[in-house]
């Protein structure tokens, strides 16, 4: 059998210089490493009766949950000042809840449960809509669940805000709030963000800012109208990548909109934030009703008791909920409401958390 000395020397060298290349690349090895997709089922009905509350939840078939969110579908009349999201977090199964003690509850969690809540009115026209934000990554292969947890708040027109943390070594990826129970009317989460638990950001009462670079922490707020309840709780959750990622290539942003309003009783209103092309990949979003300047100061309740969140969730740059199989989203939406009464100098929030593993963190 006859050979070919040329041919094989070229293949030799070709093959050697496609070693050096890849050597020669810092990060190669991590191009194209995160794709996202929105999983929704669509809506559930409910809560239909007062002083309720129901479930429904979003699965990741491929990939795992980096974050999701709520949307309330609430009518057009003044019933609609009785409906709110009551939670949205990370569940193993999509029935069950971290709830227990609080610090690392769960791994690679596929699975998002949203809440509606009714306070004393209801109406058929009420639903709750999940949305999963399924990440695949061949950087972040496994996740964590941080869950901490507070009692509160229990008496009228009050808040507790409470604080989940990243282990060191770590990157958070997404994050939750809950409140419970149901039966308590005018409890809910205000907000949901990202944060950092240092000095500067009073571990975690002040919010991360437009363009603040890897917060590590995320924070939940409830609040409580003219209703009381002592065994009223608040849950935080944090999803971090597991221990033992390449952090030199790994990097996330926050990006951050602030609006004025809702004011007027029985009004909406949206905020909406985006991911750039520059910042990566939308991971994760969060949503607060607050009494403004969240991002520079401790965290603050609006004044009126009845303000609270219609919805949090991934989003086209209009604020139009994104639908059941979008690839790669890059906007997320708050959605707020006046409840009943009027809510003057009120404030609605929204957060995109970006996450990039193209380049790397820049130090």
């Amino acid at each position: 059998m006859s050979t070919h000395p040329r041919r094989s020397s070229a293949t030799a060298r070709a093959l050697v210089l496609a070693g050096l290349l890849t050597v020669a690349v810092p990060g190669a090895a991590y191009a194209k490493t995160a794709d996202v997709t929105v999983v929704t089922p669509g809506a559930t009905a409910g809560p239909a009766t007062p002083f309720t509350g129901v479930s429904s939840h979003a699965d990741c078939t491929g990939g795992l949950v980096s974050g999701g969110g709520a949307d309330q579908a609430i009518g057009d009349d003044e019933m609609s000042n009785g409906n709110h999201v009551m939670g949205m977090v990370p569940s193993a199964d999509g029935a069950t809840e971290y709830t227990d003690t609080p610090g690392i509850v769960g791994g690679d969690a596929t699975h998002w449960m949203a809440f509606g809540g009714s306070g004393s009115r209801s109406s058929d026209a009420f639903s709750t809509t999940p949305y999963a934000i399924c990440l695949r990554s061949n950087l972040i292969r496994h996740t964590q669940v941080v869950m901490n947890k507070a009692s509160g708040p229990t008496s009228g027109l009050s808040s507790k805000l409470v604080t989940a943390t990243c282990p060191a070594g770590t990157v958070l990826i997404g994050g939750g709030a809950r409140t419970t129970p149901a039966d308590v009317g005018s409890l809910k989460p205000i907000a949901s963000f990202p944060t950092f638990a240092d000095a500067a950001h009073h571990f975690g009462s002040i919010a991360a800012g437009d363009g603040e670079r890897d917060p590590d922490s995320w924070t939940a707020v409830g609040g409580i109208g003219g209703g009381r309840g002592a065994d009223n709780m608040t849950y935080a959750y944090a999803i971090c990548g597991a221990a033992g990622i390449d952090l030199d290539h790994v990097a996330t942003t926050v990006r951050f909109t602030e609006v004025s309003g809702p004011n007027t009783a029985s009004t909406g209103r949206t905020a909406t934030a985006g991911c750039s092309r520059e910042d990566g990949q939308l991971v994760s979003g969060g949503a607060a009703i607050s009494g403004g300047d969240v991002t520079t100061t401790d965290f603050s309740k609006a004044t009126s008791g009845g303000p609270h969140l219609n919805g949090s969730f991934p989003s086209d740059a209009a604020g139009a909920p994104a639908g059941d199989g979008d690839a790669d989203p890059s906007y997320w939406t708050a959605a707020t409401h006046s409840g009943g009464s009027p809510s003057p100098g009120s404030y609605s929030d929204a957060w995109a958390l970006c996450l990039d593993v193209r380049h790397g963190r820049k130090r």
